[in-house]
């Protein structure tokens, strides 16, 4: 065998376990992205919980009297824009809208 060949047959045998590695690398991504997938649904599952608890806390804290003078106090904003997000994140993850 001339060094040429069996540089040629070095190379072959090089490409081939790239090529093995490869597949091995794309089956790992792929089992990496599901489980990325699942857990995204967990953490909407929570965050949706979670917003329709701020949602109902918000609706209590809007029956008690505004304070003296206009003002709002950091609670109120912040329970406001969570209402918000709340009923974005409801309207935007419907149980029609989910697939598995």
């Amino acid at each position: 065998m001339s060094p040429l060949e069996t540089r040629k047959q070095l190379l072959i045998v090089e490409s081939e376990l790239n090529r093995v590695q490869l597949a091995g690398d794309v089956a790992a991504l792929r089992a990496d992205l599901h489980a990325l997938g699942k857990r995204a649904k967990s953490f909407g599952a929570i965050a949706s919980t979670a917003a329709m608890a701020v949602s109902v806390l918000a609706a209590f804290r809007r029956t008690k009297p505004a304070l003296a003078g206009g003002k709002r106090s950091w609670l109120d904003v912040i329970l406001k824009g969570a209402g918000l997000v709340s009923t974005l994140w409801m309207a935007l993850h419907s149980p029609g809208r989910d697939r598995e």
